[in-house]
């Protein structure tokens, strides 16, 4: 073991590739990131920060600012990891650039000037085919119909693969910027440009799409999602350790996380996050090649260090994903508690109340949530219908065609508090615009991707 007790396993070959895990999602925690990146000894560092509708919520933000659109928390990412990154020679890859990667990097060579680091960074563009849709108006995948079916248009991004990466890391950049990517093709790229993997090396790409898989969700493989008291035991979750792997030049991976850092790493967690939002395992679309996670297999060689083999993979699909984001009316929602005896009775009549008022407000037959918290919210109403709680929270969501219709479901939630039942309290108020997804496939000769070099 080295000093910090991060060695390569004896399983694995002497010259492996070391890529972490610094987020999983926008708003993820800044200190594992930091640990990886100070103890980690990594060659790079992964931040994987965009959801479906994440970017359609960059592009409506970045209208409003139009020199933001990236993601809120990069500046505090960067200025945390980026002195140690420096130290230690490790590539900070990440799709924190949303809507606007443009904006994002300059945002990233402030920062970096700040701490007085030189460095190179690199923009990845060519991901927006918003002009793309409008002209072709292509088919969704999801149901029938064309992108123009879906209303207002605020974005349409496609997913591109490893190869966009590839020339920003030949460039030498200390930080690679993109906007929507494949989420392992964030991890795949590094591979490739290390190893010197071919672009139609299907079997190792497979692999370092299961890699990139594995490492996405940070902390969902070191024990974050499957942590249940008395069922999957998790040690100092408070802690939990996001991820790191091992990689050899065949593929081959230990996945482990920072020794002492809580979380567990084993085969159940492993093959938790193998399943996680994988149709077929046997064909995981890609931009880069069509994985075969069917042949996976995983051996925990030490406790928190598990050896990941077995994938493989065929040619790469003819089109690329978009997913385009559409505004999609509004909501307005109440809440409101009633506790100690009878409160459940107390609840259900206020949601008959607002029943009643939602007729007279003339949005009979809107669609609505209209629940109590603690008995029927998450299951519906037949699991919770032996329970006598002893407080119920209230909810009342309701959908709307605008701002204004949206505002008074919250208000008349909040009347219940001097027009009954009675002893209710805690009210709470929302409003937002839904802003949906769909999905259309573009053809790859639409997608014109781009590097732009900035220097600190």
């Amino acid at each position: 073991m080295s000093p910090t007790g991060v060695g390569s396993s004896p399983a694995m070959p002497s010259d492996t590739f070391r890529i972490g895990a610094g987020a999983g999602y926008s708003g993820d925690r800044i200190d594992p990131a930091l640990a990886l990146a100070e103890h980690g000894r990594l060659d790079a560092l992964v931040f994987e920060c965009l959801a479906e509708r994440t970017i359609a919520l960059a592009q409506l933000h970045r209208r409003r600012a139009p020199d933001h659109g990236y993601d809120p928390l990069l500046e505090a990412r960067m200025r945390a990891v980026l002195p140690a990154c420096a130290r230690g020679g490790v590539t900070v890859i990440t799709n924190m650039g949303a809507a606007h990667p443009q904006a994002a990097a300059a945002a990233t060579v402030r920062v970096a000037r700040e701490l007085g680091l030189k460095l190179r960074v690199a923009v990845v563009t060519g991901d927006d085919v918003l002009a793309w849709v409008h002209a072709n108006d292509p088919l969704r995948m999801e149901g029938a119909g064309r992108a123009s079916g879906l209303g207002e248009l605020v974005s349409a991004n496609a997913y591109l693969g490893a190869d966009a990466l590839l020339p920003a890391l030949a460039s030498g950049a200390h930080v690679v910027i993109t906007g929507r990517v494949s989420d392992p093709a964030l991890f795949l790229a590094p591979l490739m440009h290390r190893f010197g993997w071919r672009a139609d090396d299907w079997p190792r790409l497979g692999q370092g799409i299961l890699v990139g898989h594995l490492l996405e969700c940070a902390a969902q493989v070191s024990g974050g999602y499957i942590a249940d008291p008395g069922q999957f035991d998790v040690p100092d979750l408070h802690d939990v350790g996001f991820p790191l792997a091992e990689v050899g030049g065949d593929g081959r991976a230990v996945i482990t996380k920072l020794p002492g850092s809580g979380g567990r790493v084993d085969r159940l967690t492993c093959t938790a996050q193998l399943l996680y939002e994988v149709g077929d395992p046997a064909r995981y679309l890609q931009p880069d090649v069509v994985a075969d996670f069917s042949r996976v297999r995983f051996a925990e060689l030490e406790p928190d260090r598990v050896l990941a083999e077995g994938a493989s993979g065929s040619a790469r699909p003819a089109t690329l994903k978009a997913t385009l984001g559409y505004r999609d009316g509004w909501i307005g929602e109440g809440q409101i508690s009633y506790a100690g005896p009878g409160a459940r009775a107390r609840g259900e009549l206020a949601l008959r109340v607002l029943d009643r008022r939602l007729e007279r407000l003339g949005f009979a037959g809107r669609e609505r949530r209209a629940e109590l918290i603690g008995v029927n919210a998450m299951h519906g109403p037949q699991r919770g219908a032996d329970r006598e709680p002893y407080e119920v929270r209230v909810r009342l969501a309701v959908r709307c065609a605008s701002q204004d219709e949206a505002q008074r479901i919250g208000q008349e939630v909040e009347a219940l508090y001097l027009n009954g039942p009675a002893g209710g309290g805690g009210v709470t108020q929302s409003v937002r615009e839904v802003i949906a997804a769909a999905s259309v496939l573009v053809p790859r000769e639409a997608v014109h991707t781009a590097v732009q070099l900035l220097e600190t």
